[in-house]
């Protein structure tokens, strides 16, 4: 439950940031005229990527168990890297994503008589993004965690993300987001090296990986996935009291280069370096 709530309190965010960005800069340039398009934008993105999980979630429920072992690989191995490229996008954009995006409002006000299609594009793309992550998490996470835990998580975090948004927007919380961003990440990261670890053990369930099935340790006496700690560990990074020795190496061989980029300083750009 906690991870779903945390990928969607974060992605959420991440939208409601980019719509409240949006919407205070049509209306400090005087064009609230446009808030329809925008929210326009809003609802299509939502729409089709709710229906996208949808369809994905009850096309694939009648796979046979190889077939559904496949699926959930290759849905981890998506994840993967969405939230990979999510971490270090945001780590990259963070500092200039307003200048961005009221850029991008410019261009598509711009557009004379196409400006209401334009922006209803613009920001149909910007929060599409943000919920296709989603999307793809989801579906790994549910794979992984059955029962009705991770949808009320996923729907705690998005009511809490919106709820934030709406407040940033009228001036009522003030949030560090560079320290929220930073943080969640690296929790991510793990979270993701847990879904790639799942991957490798959802194919040789699927009978396409057979190698280094040896199991690496087993913690089953000390931490026991059916304790309450186990549990959670289990549910929030994907811990396995006997892991194979695949599960374990692919485990490492993503988390150490992903936590080493991530905490290695950002490198200036020279315009920056001139000033």
């Amino acid at each position: 439950m906690f991870v779903p709530f945390l990928i969607m309190l974060r992605e959420g965010l991440e939208a409601a940031l980019i719509v409240s960005l949006i919407a205070s800069y049509l209306k400090r340039t005087g064009r609230e005229q446009w808030f329809m398009a925008m929210w326009a934008g809003v609802v299509i993105a939502a729409g089709l990527c709710l229906g996208l999980g949808l369809f994905i979630n009850v096309t694939t429920g009648e796979f046979p168990q190889k077939q559904q072992e496949l699926f959930e690989g290759i849905v981890a191995v998506i994840a993967v890297f969405i939230l990979t490229w999510m971490v270090f996008w945001m780590r990259k954009v963070s500092r200039n994503v307003k200048a961005q995006l009221e850029g991008a409002v410019d261009a598509a006000l711009a557009r004379g008589n196409n400006s209401g299609l334009a922006l209803v594009m613009m920001v149909f793309l910007a929060v599409a993004r943000e919920g296709l992550e989603s999307v793809f998490f989801l579906l790994a996470a549910f794979q992984q965690d059955v029962g009705m835990a991770p949808p009320i998580g996923a729907l705690l975090g998005l009511a809490t993300a919106v709820a934030l948004g709406m407040l940033i927007y009228w001036g009522g919380v003030r949030l560090n987001l560079a320290s929220f961003f930073r943080w969640t990440s690296l929790f991510i990261i793990f979270v993701a090296a847990g879904l790639a670890a799942g991957a490798i053990r959802a194919f040789h369930e699927a009978g396409l990986w057979n190698h280094l099935q040896e199991v690496a340790f087993d913690l089953s006496n000390t931490l026991s996935t059916h304790t309450l700690f186990g549990t959670l560990l289990e549910g929030i990074l994907g811990y396995q009291e006997s892991p194979s020795i695949s599960e374990v190496a692919v485990w490492l061989l993503y988390l150490i280069p992903a936590l080493l980029l991530y905490l290695m300083p950002p490198r200036s750009s020279a315009p920056a370096a001139a000033r």
